[in-house]
């Protein structure tokens, strides 16, 4: 038996052959890269240029800007979701606290992205609509879960965890490293001990 498509698989146009598919994994490798360094300054002729493919080839594949900044988004908001069953059988606080570090991955390259989304979509737009219920079904439930075994504080909700990890991840002015110390403060604030 396979498993149901994602919804935000859905509003997405993969090609089915193979060598199309090829190329538009490539696109969106190139993009997501492009995008995390460059933010949305990144060109599209970049975007081909480093996925080794033409400009005719991209806009085949994502006729505008905002399909292809749909599909990075989307694909990342997949890959999240699919994490979050991945740590499903560890003990509830491992399950979240690695959940939540593939969040905070994914939170540090997408603002930029979800940024532009919304200016040229609006945040009501089906892919983003959709996304953020894919998040929420896969975050909720990791979170109830520390909370009912006593590990993760009652009085604090998964939208309130990912608003605060989200924040702590892109701050402006610090570095990895920092950011890394401050994720880790923040998880231990949040367990209970």
């Amino acid at each position: 038996m396979t498993a149901a498509p994602h919804p935000a698989t859905e509003l997405l146009k993969r090609p089915t052959r193979a060598d199309a598919r090829r190329n538009y994994d490539r696109l969106i490798e190139a993009a997501r890269a492009a995008f995390q360094e460059d933010g949305g300054d990144a060109s599209l002729e970049a975007i081909a240029k480093r996925a080794e493919v033409g400009i005719g080839t991209l806009y085949r594949n994502f006729p505008t800007r905002s399909a292809l900044l749909e599909a990075v988004y989307a694909e990342e908001v997949e890959a999240i979701a699919a994490a979050a069953q991945d740590v499903a059988d560890l003990p509830p606080w491992e399950a979240l606290e690695a959940w939540l570090r593939h969040y905070a991955r994914y939170s540090a390259t997408k603002r930029a992205i979800s940024e532009e989304l919304i200016a040229s979509l609006g945040a009501d737009s089906p892919v983003l609509t959709i996304c953020r219920t894919l998040l929420l079904d896969a975050g909720e439930p990791l979170v109830k879960r520390a909370q009912e075994a006593g590990e993760l504080r009652n009085d604090i909700t998964f939208i309130e965890i990912a608003r605060m990890l989200g924040a702590l991840v892109t701050a402006k002015g610090a570095g990895d490293e920092e950011k890394a110390k401050l994720f880790g403060v923040a998880l231990d604030g949040l367990r209970v001990r």
